[in-house]
This record gives structure tokens, C-alpha cells and sequence, in this order.
């Protein structure tokens, strides 16, 4: 059911916005639109241009919430605003204190890192880090050198080099170590290490004890700030805890009123000059209920001026869809929101389709057992998580096992219950012309047809809502169509039936005129709403084109008759299928193998489930949205409603 909806503009002194916010527009859905675009004919209107106030605050409570643990949900509303303004920056400036303490920690452990990966190489050397960097007559370089100048190194050190080489580390590419040269040698071994690549690395004279001792220190460095660093992570944690019910009840707070402020971005506001009290304006859209208890809440109220406009598609557009269905019927406005939301002169078709969905699911899935599965996780996941399609799911399954009970089946055995109706493999029906035919497919098209005459009805009452003459009598879907297809419907049900069918006169006059109404509908439309307009086109490609256009309207009402016949299809092969999962499971053998049986139910009800339901939602969107459905409207988004999202 689509809610009416109503146009009308709010106004009052400027300084007053916030308490109406606060008061109506929170309890009340009302789309705003923007109020200088849409007030087109009101002089002196101008934006609002303020910073919202809020804003930093809201984004600071934001932050600090997310560092409260789990379950963490008692709230106090009881400060105004200055106090919780004041209250957010004495907590951010506690939180910056430790966290700034936090980041010198952190700063400080990067460091010891960066040096202890520079000193690591070097552990293995047995040397004292504070005495060998301060000798007098000698001097030590650290480094690293490739694996295969280390090679050639060797050779020179064994012949007159006079250095000593102490290896530290090595890996894949490089070793690690130091040379010592006395200070008289100490040009010539330098040039003769750097011609041989010896990369030098400084290591700062800080270190006392060997290198194995001072990584040991640095390590410990390191896990002396990671806990200091831990302690800091905790008391911003109790300092956040401590305070948890103010800070929820003041990021709730402050959520409403920094909402409340950015409904300046829709308002517009008079400039009435120095002499006389600036006013804002507020326009869009409201349920015609809501205008009403809007109207009597607000009559006392001497500051506020509430407008109801009258021509609302003339003066501002086509209003908003807002879609209220019985909660049984609520998860199937999924797929209306998939195809469109219905126009505002449109039938909401939520009703229709979440009583066809579901039969024919059920017509084309009968199983009590999969049916009671599918209606059970789907019930399940609904209730926690309220997904709507999984609401579908579980209804769908209901009317499955309805049909797995008309049927006879539960989990593919069909000799367990007894069928209320038919079971769909074995039932046949002899016809005139045809000879035997599977029962399911005689029913499912004429279940097809029916459906398409009742789509046509919806065709006809939306287009006389729409005031679209065109389509309401001579369209293919509209009162033409309706007698053409009826006709053609009763026809074939008077011959499968054995009994007399209409004379020639009857048909040409049932087929004959609907076929000239649908060939000339443009000119005649023009005609009755007094529209004197020229054809563009010559009146021999106008024939033409009406031929050509009679031959696809003819065939789609055959193939769009004929789609249904994959009702009865999935209704046969499904039983077909189930017969195949228990004769590989031996259960026709008399010694069925249980995990067999109920795998075989599992990749069924899974697999089956998916494309029976993607058939249901195709017959669905082309063979009856097509017809009556054009799912052009926009949705209503109302302010409160957004503000939360």
C-alpha cells in the first residue's frame, strides 16, 4: 500500500529551527527538499550559512565510544549542552596527554629497533663495544662485505695486509664484522677495504660491554616500553570506562543535535533586513497521517506556521513513494525495490506479488520435509538478522510444504503420506487435439492465463488513475487487450472442455475490433483527447509498422502464456530428481544409505531452492511487471530517518 503523501512547508522565527527539529520534525517522517529550489515564487529567500557546531565534538564522542569494550550501552542524559561540550574536551585533553606519552614511546622503541637491527650482525664478536671504539695507537671499523670479495679478502689479509678481520655474522649475500689496523697502516687498509666493496656501519660509542650485551639491553629497552606503552593503553581504557554513560548518553546527545543543525542545509531563511526578526522555511514531503497529527500537535503552538499545499505535482513535482504493508507482507517490498518503487498514481504491488511468489514457489518446490527446512533457517536468520530475503525464504517454505502435502512428498519420498491431490510425474489428461498431456502443465497455463488477465485488470486500473487514455482502452494490456486475450482464453477453455465454441461472427467481432484498436491506438487516442496531431510517418509505413508491431503483440502474448509452463516443469523435475537421489542412495533397494539420503536433500534444497526461486522472480518481473508495472517512483527518504544512517 503506498501512504498518500502531502506537501507543505514549515516556518517560523530562525532562532526557533532547532526547537522544532528537536520537536516534530525527530517524531515525524518528512522528506525535506531543499527549500530555496523548491520556493521558487517567494521573494528574499536565502541559504543558511553557519558551521555546525557539533560536528567536531560528535566526531571526538564517536571516537572515544569505539574504545569502550562490548555491553557498555547505560547512557546519562542528564547534561546540557555547554556541559557536555566541556565535558568532551576535558576528555579529549586527558586522552591527548596520554596519548602523546604513548607516541614518544613509540617514538622511542622504533629507534632502539632501527639500532638493534644495525648491532645484531655483529653479537657473535667478543670484543668490549666501549673500549675498542676508544683505542689510541689502533682503530676499528665495522661492516659488511659480499661472499665473494670476503674470498679475496682472505688472500690479502694472509699476505701484507696488516689488518685482523673478526667475522661476526652471515647470510645469503653478505658477512658481517670488524677490522682492526694500526693508526700508521690505517690509509692504505682502508683504500684496500673499500676496493674490495667493505660497506662501513657506524656504531654509535654509546654501548658498554660486547654487542651480544647490548642487543640484551636494547631487547630489554624494548619490552620495558612495549609495557609502559600497554599501561598507557589501559588507563586510556579505564579513563574512557570510567565515564561510559555520559559519553553514550552524550554521543547520543550530540548525534540528535548535530542533525538537528544540518537541517540548515535544506531550510532557507528571509532576510527581512535590521528592522524586523529573520524567519526560516522548511518544505517537503509528509504521510497524510502524519500532516494531520503534525497539524493538531503544533495548533498551539504560536511559533510555528505550518502550510499544506493543495497542487503539489503542478507546483513541486512528483511526491515520493513511501511503501506500509501488513508485516507478513513487509519482506517481499525487496523485490519491488529491485525492479522500482511504484509511482505515486501506481498500484503498490507487494501484496500481489508475495501471494504469486510464494505459490508458485511452493507449485514448483513441493516437498513437506525441504519446505519445513527452508521455512525454519529462513525464519531463523530473520528473526536475528531480520534479512528480508531470508523472511521470503521462510514463508516460500511454507507453501511449499503445503504443496510437498498436496503432493504427497516429504524429502523426495512419495510413499510415506499419501497425496491430498496429484502426484505431479504420474498425473496425466487426455485433450481434444493434443492427446495425453502431464495434469501440471494443462494447470500451470492456465494458471499463466489467468495471471494475465488479472495483470491486465492492474494495467487498466492504473491507467485510469493515471488519466493515460491511450493505455487504458486501446493498449494491449489495457481494455482492448483485456476483451482481445479473454476472448481467446474463453475460446480455448470451451474447446479443451468439450464444449461449443463462439461463431465466426462472435470472434471476428471479440478479435477483429481489439486488433484495429490495437493497429490505430496513437490516432485514436489523439482523437478522443482532442489532440489535432499529425502523423510523422506516411500512412503506408504507419500500416507497416502496425502490422509488424500486431505479429510481436500476438506472439508475446503466446510466448509470455507459454512461460508458464515451467511451472509444471520444475514441479515434475523435482520429483524426478528426489526419485534419482534416493535410488543412488539404495533407498529403492530396501537398504538406503542414510548419509546418501540426506546429502542428497541438502545439494536439492540448495541448489533447486536458488533457481526455482530466480525462475519465480522471473515470471514475476517479465511476464507480469511488464504488463501493468512501470516502477518509476522515488524513494521516501525522511529526515529523521537519514539522520541515522
Amino acid at each position: 500500500m503506498i501512504v498518500k503523501m502531502k506537501f507543505l512547508s514549515i516556518s517560523g522565527p530562525r532562532t526557533d529551527i532547532d526547537r522544532v527539529c528537536e520537536k516534530y520534525l525527530s517524531k515525524y517522517e518528512m522528506q525535506l527538499e531543499n527549500a530555496v529550489t523548491e520556493l521558487k515564487t517567494t521573494d528574499n529567500l536565502l541559504p543558511f550559512i553557519e558551521v555546525n557546531p557539533y560536528k567536531d565534538a560528535l566526531a571526538k564522542a564517536e571516537q572515544f565510544a569505539e574504545l569502550l569494550p562490548e555491553g557498555a550501552d547505560k547512557m546519562d542524559q542528564t547534561m546540557g549542552k555547554d556541559e557536555m561540550l566541556a565535558f568532551i574536551r576535558e576528555l579529549n585533553h586527558d586522552y591527548l596527554d596520554l596519548q602523546e606519552t604513548k607516541e614518544l614511546l613509540g617514538k622511542k622503541e622504533t629507534e632502539t629497533k632501527e639500532k638493534l637491527h644495525v648491532l645484531e650482525p655483529f653479537a657473535p664478536l667478543n670484543l668490549d663495544l666501549h673500549k675498542t671504539m676508544r683505542y689510541k695507537y689502533m682503530k676499528i671499523r665495522f661492516g659488511r662485505i659480499s661472499l665473494d670479495y670476503y674470498k679475496k679478502l682472505e688472500k690479502y689479509l694472509f699476505g701484507d695486509l696488516n689488518a685482523v678481520f673478526l667475522e661476526g655474522t652471515r647470510n645469503e649475500n653478505y658477512v658481517y664484522g670488524c677490522y682492526f689496523v694500526a693508526n700508521a697502516d690505517m690509509s692504505k687498509v682502508d683504500s684496500a677495504f673499500n676496493s674490495l666493496h667493505f660497506e662501513r656501519i657506524a656504531i654509535p660509542s654509546e654501548y658498554i660491554g660486547t654487542p651480544k650485551d647490548a642487543c640484551v639491553g636494547m631487547q630489554k629497552d624494548i619490552e620495558d616500553t612495549r609495557k609502559q606503552m600497554e599501561e598507557i593503553d589501559k588507563k586510556i581504557e579505564e579513563l574512557v570506562s570510567g565515564c561510559s554513560a555520559k559519553l553514550l548518553g552524550t554521543r547520543k546527545r550530540l548525534e540528535e543535535l548535530s542533525n538537528n543543525f544540518d537541517v540548515r542545509k535544506m531550510a532557507a531563511r528571509t532576510d527581512e533586513g535590521e528592522s524586523k526578526e529573520d524567519y526560516y522555511i522548511l518544505c517537503g514531503w509528509m504521510g497524510e497521517a502524519d500532516v494531520a497529527a503534525l497539524l493538531e500537535e503544533s495548533k498551539d503552538d504560536d511559533r510555528v506556521f505550518i502550510v499544506v499545499e493543495e497542487d503539489r505535482e503542478k507546483f513541486f513535482g512528483e511526491p515520493p513513494t513511501k511503501l506500509k504493508n501488513p508485516r507478513f507482507f513487509k519482506p517481499f517490498e525487496l523485490f519491488i525495490q529491485m525492479y522500482g518503487l511504484p509511482a505515486h498514481d501506481e498500484m503498490d504491488p507487494t501484496m500481489f506479488v508475495a501471494l504469486t511468489y510464494t505459490f508458485i514457489f511452493g507449485a514448483m518446490f513441493g516437498d513437506v520435509g525441504q519446505g519445513f527446512c527452508l521455512f525454519a533457517i529462513g525464519g531463523l536468520i530473520y528473526l536475528k538478522k531480520k534479512m528480508n530475503l531470508a523472511g521470503i525464504v521462510s514463508i516460500a517454505g511454507i507453501f511449499s510444504m503445503i504443496f510437498g502435502f498436496m503432493f504427497g512428498s516429504i524429502f523426495g519420498f512419495e510413499d510415506i503420506i499419501p497425496a491430498i491431490w496429484l502426484r505431479p510425474v504420474e498425473a496425466m489428461t487426455d485433450l481434444p487435439f493434443i492427446g495425453q498431456l502431464n495434469t501440471v502443465f494443462i494447470i500451470a497455463i492456465a494458471f499463466g492465463m489467468a495471471l494475465n488477465i488479472l495483470v491486465m485488470i492492474f494495467q487498466i486500473a492504473n491507467a485510469a488513475k493515471a488519466h493515460d487514455t491511450g493505455n487504458l482502452w486501446f493498449s494491449t494490456n489495457g481494455v482492448a487487450g483485456l476483451v482481445f486475450y479473454g476472448f481467446l482464453v474463453l475460446t480455448i477453455v470451451l474447446y479443451m472442455t468439450g464444449h461449443k465454441v463462439p461463431g465466426n461472427i462472435l470472434m471476428a467481432v471479440f478479435l477483429g475490433i481489439p486488433i484495429l484498436l490495437f493497429v490505430f491506438k496513437e490516432p485514436l487516442t489523439n482523437l478522443v483527447e482532442h489532440n489535432h496531431k499529425k502523423m510523422e510517418e506516411s500512412k503506408a509505413m504507419f500500416l507497416v509498422q502496425g502490422f509488424f508491431e500486431l505479429f510481436e503483440t500476438l506472439l508475446s502474448y503466446f510466448s509470455n502464456t507459454l512461460s508458464y509452463v515451467r511451472i509444471g516443469a520444475f514441479a515434475v523435475s523435482h520429483a524426478a530428481i528426489m526419485e534419482v537421489v534416493l535410488m543412488l542412495s539404495g533407498a529403492e533397494d530396501g537398504a538406503p544409505n542414510l548419509f546418501g539420503i540426506i546429502l542428497g536433500n541438502v545439494v536439492v534444497c540448495a541448489l533447486e531452492g536458488l533457481i526455482v526461486g530466480i525462475q519465480v522472480l522471473r515470471l514475476e518481473y517479465y511476464e507480469m511487471f511488464s504488463r501493468f508495472y512501470k516502477g518509476s517512483g522515488r524513494e521516501f527518504k525522511p529526515f529523521n530517518k537519514q539522520s541515522k544512517q
